[in-house]
Order: structure tokens, then sequence, then C-alpha cells
């Protein structure tokens, strides 16, 4: 038959393996926090279950942070090396095929005519060959529908004013 201390050991070790695999869980997917803590909590638990003095649980709880640690170095390594898929980088690329443009590439727009899809108060949406982007007046208040023209580009910013 099994002893109490045994019971207690193995409920230590199962609280170990599961507190590892919570917290685990919390690397890969941040952001979560339930199974960071529950994970941290059976650490705590089984750290207070199987020492039997403070020496001890300071040096149990040195390996555990050592291991801690080295699962999250095994878990970064994956996620950057493309082995483990990670939830908040962004999978899909921006690309001029698809539409996306950088803020460098807007120079091109200067002299464009289109129309104002929105009130601009002074900033609003505009449409210029079919295309929509977010455009700014320069202070004034230009109604919905008028005619409009970039004439200046402030990094991502289209400056517009009233075409005449």
């Amino acid at each position: 038959m099994f002893e109490a201390i045994d019971w207690l050991f193995i409920l230590a070790i199962v609280l170990f393996i599961a507190g590892f695999i919570l917290v685990g869980i919390e690397m890969v997917t941040p952001g979560l926090h339930a199974p960071g803590f529950i994970g941290v909590g059976c650490l705590l638990a089984a750290i207070f279950l199987i020492s039997d003095s403070f020496e001890e649980g300071a040096i149990i709880t040195i390996i555990v942070l050592a291991i801690l640690g080295l699962m999250l170095a095994v878990i970064l390594s994956l996620l950057s090396s493309g082995k483990l898929k990670s939830p908040i980088i962004l999978q899909e690329e921006q690309n001029k095929e698809k539409g996306y443009i950088s803020s460098n590439d807007l120079n091109y727009m200067v002299g464009k005519q289109g129309v104002a899809l929105t009130d601009l108060r002074p900033t609003g949406t505009g449409s210029f060959d079919g295309t929509d982007f977010d455009v700014i007046s320069e202070g004034k208040y230009i109604s919905k529908g008028s005619q409009l023209i970039i004439y200046k580009v402030q990094g991502s910013k289209l400056i517009v004013k009233v075409s005449e």
C-alpha cells in the first residue's frame, strides 16, 4: 500500500507536468492568461508539496525557472524557424498585386483628381482613379461630393484641396 507521502509525491509530479504544459500553452498563445496563471499555480503548489525545507524549495524553484527558460528558448526557436505557427504573426503578404502600397509610393498621387466620398472635417475619404484613400484637407471643411485634387504628400498623408 502507498503511504501518504507517496501520494503527495505523485500529486506533486502531476502538478509539475500540468504546470509545465499550461505555461507552455501560454508561451505559444500569449494573451490567454488563464493557462499561464493556472500553470504557475500548479508549479508553486508542486514546489510546496515536494520540498521539505526552505532551502530545498529554493533549489527546486531555481530548477523550475531554468526549465521554464529552456522551454521559452525552444518555443521561440520553433516559432522563429516556422516549425510552430504563431498566432500573433501575420501570415499573408501585403504586396502591390493585392492592392497594398507603402507610404513611400504615394508621391505618384500628386496632381490626381478625385471626389470626396465623405465630408472632410478636415479628414475623410476620397476616391481617386477608382481607389479609396484617407485624405486630409488643410483645416478646411470640404463637403461630400466635392471635386478634389491631391496637391501634397506628407509621409503617408494625402493632402487635398477643392479642385477649381
